[in-house]
């Protein structure tokens, strides 16, 4: 008997998950409209709108290199393929201008395009699903006023069966969980607005959190991450820095770019920082307030971090390759007496999380692609050296970075074994050849 009724729950719960998984799939159109006049919409609205897309970095993602603001076709690689963004102006044929606001509110709460087809999740719905909805209503105002562009993407490239988007409803019932987030009425109106920004439009766990097999963000969120060949660090860790965070320093990084603490925001990060110094300073303070509560004092190393700190024999001949090219290349901006650092106003790579962190890729990174000049007002710029240096040169660089300059014990590969020059070369190799594909 309790056999037959493990087996009716087993049923039942198959039925319930196919049901589910059903509803998803049959997904109906909802019927285009006409595009609305951007005079419709009230410049108040429009205005709200504007703050709500820069806090989740809309226009970053749906822009391609080049390419008209918000037209879509950037390329977003992913394990199973790559993904090109939509065209979200309010062009009637390519773009959302037929949507109407039920249309877009479904795209965002439920993963759900007009015509009923399911969203890929690089499109991260299940963060936008807890927005409010005057904000959705105010993004959509905002979209909606943006010049059209007619402009169609390029197709997915994904394996199969993944490019089978029915199979879309599986996923969404697995991590989906539509609708917002009540407020935690024992927490401050500051937690609470920061909880609702990060977890929001903000979305920063879909890059701060590893994924799992399928896509899915592995449990517990902020744990660190991957995107674009960028580790994302661990947002749970942030008193484990070489200096670690405060909650005024993470709010200046946000806004700015970069801390005298930390050093520059670069890769996905720096657009981030960029769209959050349009919005209104508390927007930071907010996103701050709430990431330091996640911390574990706990856990706090009494050194400066986790990794040994190391004193190199001054004479060491693995790093006099490194010793020498950061003299011409890099000394200029990076040395006590550089104008730069002369100023007080730039921290050493010693505090530098590309140079303390467990892996050499972001050191790697910066130094192949440096930090874009993008917009006026930034407050950091270096240049590329892909074209310049080999890919032994790079590496060079970076072991007598963070050797003598970080005081770090090597980076370890994945099998905890110490990198050697040949073992940070071959990654460069690597990250080189992701970058150009």
């Amino acid at each position: 008997m309790k056999r037959k009724t493990k087996w009716s729950v087993a049923g039942a719960v198959v039925l319930a998950g196919c049901a589910g998984a059903a509803a998803w799939m049959l997904e109906p159109a909802i019927a285009p409209i006409a595009p609305p006049a951007a005079a419709s919409f009230a410049a108040q609205t429009v205005a709200r709108g504007a703050r709500v897309v820069a806090q989740g970095d809309c226009m970053v993602c749906h822009t391609a290199s080049g390419g008209e603001p918000f037209a879509g076709g950037l390329p977003l690689k992913t394990p199973f393929g790559t993904i090109y963004t939509t065209n979200i102006t309010p062009d009637a044929g390519t773009g959302i201008g037929n949507w109407s606001p039920a249309a877009f509110t479904r795209a965002l709460r439920r993963g759900v395009a007009r015509d009923g087809h399911l969203l890929y999740p690089a499109f991260p719905y299940i963060h936008y699903t807890r927005m409010s909805n005057q904000d959705i209503e105010d993004a959509y105002a905002y979209l909606m006023t943006r010049a059209p562009v007619q402009a169609t993407p390029p197709a997915n490239q994904l394996i199969f069966p993944l490019n089978f988007r029915p199979l879309l409803a599986g996923w969404n019932l697995l991590y989906l969980r539509p609708g917002p987030v009540p407020a935690d009425g024992n927490r401050s109106e500051i937690w609470n607005r920061g909880r609702y920004l990060v977890d929001g439009a903000g979305h920063c766990a879909s890059c701060h959190s590893a994924l799992g097999p399928i896509g899915g963000e592995r449990s517990p969120a902020f744990s660190g991450g991957n995107i674009d060949g960028w580790d994302a660090p661990a947002l749970t860790a942030l008193l484990q820095a070489p200096r670690p965070w405060t909650e005024q320093q993470l709010a200046l990084y946000l806004r700015h770019g970069w801390s005298p603490e930390h050093g520059a925001a670069g890769g996905p990060m720096a657009p981030v920082a960029h769209s959050l110094s349009t919005t209104p300073p508390e927007d930071a303070a907010a996103i701050a307030h709430y990431i330091m509560s996640l911390q574990n004092p706990a856990a706090k190393p009494p050194a400066l971090s986790a990794a040994a700190v190391i004193q190199p024999a001054a004479n060491d001949p693995a790093l006099l390759p490194g010793r020498t090219l950061f003299a011409g290349a890099c000394a200029g901006c990076h040395t006590s007496a550089a104008p730069m650092m002369a100023a007080g106003s730039r921290p050493s790579l010693a505090l530098s999380s590309a140079v303390a962190g467990p892996k050499p890729d972001n050191l790697i990174q910066t130094i192949l692609n440096g930090l874009p000049w993008t917009h006026t007002g930034q407050s950091s710029y270096m240049p590329p050296f892909a074209g310049t240096l080999t890919d032994a040169q790079v590496a060079s660089i970076a072991m007598y970075v963070r050797a003598e300059i970080g005081q770090r014990a090597p980076w370890q590969d994945d099998k905890q074994r110490p990198l050697d020059a040949r073992g940070i070369e071959q990654r460069v190799t690597a990250i080189r050849k992701e970058n150009q594909q």
